[in-house]
Formats: C-alpha cells, sequence, structure tokens
C-alpha cells in the first residue's frame, strides 16, 4: 500500500511539473478560442476585447539547437501558420504566404510557421527549402505548442493561420487554406492600428 501511495504522489508531481515552470509552452493566456456558428474566419475586435495566447515556443525546424518564439517578434504584427508537409492544401498555401510575408515584412510583420504532425524533420525541411520559404518555422510533430491557444482551439483543422497584432493579441483566426489576396489586407489593417504600448 505504501508503495502505491508514493508512486500516486510520484505521479502527481510529474503532472504539475509539465503544467508550470519556465519550460512550459503555454503560460499565462487569456485567449479563448470561440468559433460562433462554425465559422471559418474569425476576427476579434475592437482591439481591447482581444486576448492573449500563452507563450508560444519550440525548436527550430531548421535548427534543432534554436528555439523560436512569439517572443522573438516583440512589436510586430505577427501570423502563425499550423501546416505540415504530408497535407495537400499547405502546399498550396504556404507559396501564398510567402508572398505576403514578402511585401509586408517592411511594415513590420514577422511569419512563424508550426510543422506538426511531421515525424520526418528531413522531408519538412526539404519542403521548406524547395519551396523557398525564408520565414521561420517551430518543429512540433506532437503538437504541443497549441496548448498557447487553449484546449478548444480545433487541432484537427490544418491548415490554420491564427494573425497576432503588435501587442501579440489574437486579431484574426482562418481555419482554411488561404490565398494571398484573403490574408494581406487583414495584415496591412493590423500595422495601421496604433500599438496602445507605445
Amino acid at each position: 500500500m505504501k508503495r502505491w501511495i508514493v508512486i500516486a504522489g510520484a505521479a502527481l508531481v510529474a503532472l504539475v511539473g509539465c503544467s508550470t515552470g519556465d519550460d512550459a509552452v503555454a503560460q499565462g493566456g487569456t485567449f479563448e478560442f470561440v468559433a460562433p456558428g462554425g465559422k471559418t474566419d474569425i476576427f476579434y475586435d475592437p482591439p481591447e476585447t482581444r486576448g492573449t495566447p500563452g507563450r508560444l515556443t519550440g525548436p527550430s525546424l531548421m535548427d534543432p539547437a534554436k528555439t523560436v518564439s512569439v517572443d522573438d517578434f516583440k512589436g510586430k504584427v505577427v501570423v502563425i501558420n499550423v501546416w505540415g508537409q504530408w497535407c495537400g492544401p499547405c502546399r498550396s498555401e504556404i507559396t501564398q504566404l510567402q508572398k505576403v510575408y514578402d511585401a509586408t515584412k517592411a511594415d513590420g510583420v514577422a511569419f512563424l510557421g508550426i510543422d506538426v504532425r511531421d515525424n520526418n524533420r528531413d522531408a519538412a525541411r526539404d519542403f521548406v527549402v524547395d519551396r523557398k520559404i525564408t520565414y521561420p518555422s517551430i518543429y512540433d510533430p506532437s503538437m504541443r505548442t497549441m496548448i498557447a491557444f487553449g484546449g478548444k482551439y480545433p487541432t484537427t483543422v490544418i491548415p490554420s493561420t491564427i494573425v497576432l497584432d503588435r501587442e501579440h493579441r489574437v486579431a484574426a483566426v482562418f481555419l482554411r487554406e488561404l490565398l494571398a489576396e484573403d490574408l494581406q489586407p487583414v495584415v496591412q489593417r493590423l500595422t495601421a492600428e496604433p500599438d496602445s504600448q507605445t
């Protein structure tokens, strides 16, 4: 009996250890995903009603020794795209995203991919190189980074795109494949918003 109590206690400590501390993926977020009526294009306005996701960070797809984080893009609008090289719509969408990135990066826009459900890192890297994608991606086969967007975020919807404003609050979510003309106006509108922290 004593042995079972020790094992249960150790399991509880391990469980608590996974959800707190500096190595946790998500900490302190206030964003709660809601898709009214099953919408695929969701906008959170006005800006003061937007929630902030938890801390989003993970290993770089291209350099496993490097960590990539939304925190790397302080004061920038950030477009986060959830993709996988195995996903048909991701194959056509990623070049459209690169087009928007090229057109808006000088205006203070950053892009960050999250490569999910890809157990073959080399195939994912080849996918990025072949398509000449220049923005970074987090390598996350287990989709652990998605914890930052709360338990209700539909992790089965790939590709999906989350757009953060300059204060890294969630301004828009797209649960579908995007064209450049879908995304660019949203990004440009956000770059024109005043930053209340300045």
